[in-house]
């Protein structure tokens, strides 16, 4: 391989890119290494003030943006989101499904109303996002989907038996996508993350978020432009052999 086509690898110039929950921590970061690689990005999230931000902040990075509030349990909603996204850029060739709730529960107190909640944004919301997306996908010389889900996915997750569980739903859903979509050209892969420094970690008590950051080898949370370089080399070119598979960036916290 000569050097022009090794830099190429992570080229994503004039590719279009959705990242939801892309306004924060992980999605926002996601959202950042999409623009600096040349994609153009729609960032969805729930607050109308918090994509406006985002998408003003990843101009000033120099990239063509979009953001889009969005309720990843409103289907209606998802079919806006893609079909602004096309209308803006006119294509879409890459979906990060990064949108997550961790709502806590023990199995025992669980309501309807919580598990609506947290299946709705964790695995639903994904699932019928890429459905609505799949003819603009089948269209894309160049298409990926990304799934992130959770090393939570593989864990014991005492306590957020929801969102493990919707994770590793999600996982399998990936392995699904990439099978069927194959014959369509389209990848699909899954990110799980460790313990990352984001709102969704903060929000637990301090001792936990010490707990949850000592629990890997490397004995810390992550940055979450760490998680960037695992994102961007699942949507990639880089990755163009790469379909149905999990790369876990955890610090060492899960064998696989």
């Amino acid at each position: 391989m000569d050097q022009k086509k090794l830099q190429s690898l992570f080229d994503l110039t004039d590719r279009a890119a959705i990242v939801t929950g892309g306004t924060r921590g992980i999605g926002r970061a996601i959202a950042e290494g999409l623009v600096s690689a040349g994609a153009k990005v729609t960032v969805a999230s729930r607050k109308a003030d918090a994509c406006a931000e985002t998408e003003e902040h990843l101009k000033s990075l120099g990239g063509e943006a979009l953001g889009m509030p969005t309720n990843m349990s409103d289907l209606a909603a998802l079919k806006a989101l893609i079909d602004q996204t096309v209308d803006r850029f006119g294509r879409l060739d890459i979906v990060v499904n990064n949108a997550a709730t961790a709502l806590p529960g023990f199995i025992g107190d669980i309501t309807p109303e919580m598990w609506e909640k947290s299946l709705g944004v964790n695995l639903r919301g994904p699932v019928f996002l890429v459905q609505e997306a799949l003819p603009h996908l089948t269209a894309s010389p160049c298409a990926a989907i990304l799934n992130v889900i959770s090393a939570g996915a593989f864990l014991f997750s005492q306590y957020t038996s929801m969102y493990a569980g919707a994770k590793a739903g999600l996982m399998a859903y990936t392995r699904s996508m990439a099978a069927e979509f194959a014959p369509r050209g389209i990848r699909a892969n899954a990110l799980a993350p460790g313990t990352v420094d984001t709102d969704m970690v903060r929000n637990n008590p301090p001792e936990v978020q010490e707990r949850m950051a000592k629990a890997s080898a490397m004995g810390r949370a992550a940055d979450p432009d760490e998680m960037v370089g695992p994102a961007l080399f699942l949507v990639s070119d880089a990755a163009s052999f790469v379909t149905g598979q999990v790369l876990i960036a955890d610090g060492g916290l899960t064998p696989h």
